[in-house]
């Protein structure tokens, strides 16, 4: 069982960044350790994503050399879900943090139950 993860090092190495990320993202009550198991997560796909789009043997999707035969090469498709996911994933980042600020500003805590106490608290005055 063991050399069996060892042959697939990139799988279960996102698996297990997927499990940190997945458990840092719900146990934290601290908004921006939430955001870096979130970010802990999309890094965990884009590896396992990377991993599952190489070939080994096989070159990038740019023909050179005159090679025409389309087994010489990597499927583009993986690299470019994961180019999308990078760009989509930063802006969201970029997105929860501006609100995360935002939050603190008003509330005067990253602390997400504290924060949820304070609201209940507003709601009833």
């Amino acid at each position: 069982m063991f050399a069996h993860l060892m042959l697939n090092i990139e799988e279960t190495v996102s698996m297990i960044l997927f499990g940190i990320g997945f458990t840092t993202l719900l146990l934290h009550p601290n908004l921006i350790k939430k955001i870096i198991g979130m970010n802990i997560m999309d890094t965990a796909v884009y590896l396992f994503l990377a991993a599952k789009g190489y070939i080994a043997g096989r070159m990038v999707p740019i023909m050179s050399d005159g090679i025409q035969d389309a087994s010489a090469y990597i499927n583009p498709v993986p690299s470019g879900l994961v180019l999308t996911g990078i760009v989509v994933s930063v802006s969201t980042t970029a997105l929860m943090l501006a609100l995360t600020i935002r939050l603190y500003e008003r509330y005067g805590s990253l602390n997400l139950d504290r924060i949820l106490i304070l609201v209940k608290e507003e709601g009833k005055t």
